[in-house]
Parts: C-alpha cells; structure tokens; sequence
C-alpha cells in the first residue's frame, strides 16, 4: 500500500464518528433544547419558592411534578433513551429502577408512619418528681 492510500485509508476511519453504533447522540440543538427546558423547569419552582405564590402544601406538590418532568428531560435530551437504545434494554433497566425506587421510599414512608402513630405516647418529666 502506497503512503497516499494509506493516508486516504486512514482518513476515512477517523471520519467515523459513531464507530459503527447506531446511538443518537444528538446534536447542539437537542442540547440546546434541553438546556432550556432544564433552566425553565428549574426556575419556576425557584420563583414559586421565593415569591410564596401557592399554599406550601400546593408549592411541594408543584415543586415535585417539575423534578419528575425534569428527569425525563434528562433521560431523553442529555441521556438519549428511548425505546429504541440498546435494543430496548435501556427501557427495561429504567422500568426496573423506578419500581425499585418506589418499593423502598413508599417502604421507608410507611415504616416512618406507622413508628410515628404506634410509639408510646411521651409523658411528662416534670410532673413525676
């Protein structure tokens, strides 16, 4: 092989970016995308808190809904899953990860509650002496 062939060989493999995986990694304008949706998501719970606008009760609730629209933001704009990645395996694991999530914090919720409702009631210090 002449160095021209070689040189022509060699600079059609690194013009490769994917190194053969059919993956989308997106480009600047799904990044810039998500960014912006990420800062947004961001900002109104920011503003909510700051301004006291709702009921606290209301702002918790509202603050919760954004960080879930959050994370799928993340998942789909910076993570790029999808259906499709990996053969649907990407899918499988996030499904399998939320439920054990939801297993251990609604767990550890009403362990924490039934503690709470069943401890012995406190008495008073002062009065026993």
């Amino acid at each position: 092989m002449s160095a021209e062939a070689h040189e022509e060989h060699a600079v059609d493999h690194h013009d490769d970016h994917a190194h053969g995986d059919d993956h989308d990694h997106g480009s600047f304008k799904t990044y810039l995308l998500g960014f912006v949706l990420s800062v947004v998501l961001t900002a109104i719970p920011f503003w909510l808190v700051m301004t006291e606008a709702l009921a606290p009760q209301t702002t918790g609730l509202v603050i919760t809904a954004f960080a879930v629209v959050q994370i799928v933001v993340h998942m789909i704009f910076f993570l790029h899953m999808n259906h499709k990645s990996e053969g649907g395996w990407n899918m499988l694991a996030l499904i399998f990860t939320i439920v054990i999530v939801v297993i251990a914090v609604a767990g550890s919720v009403w362990v924490m509650y039934h503690l709470n409702t069943n401890m012995m009631p406190t008495h008073d210090m002062q009065t026993m002496g």
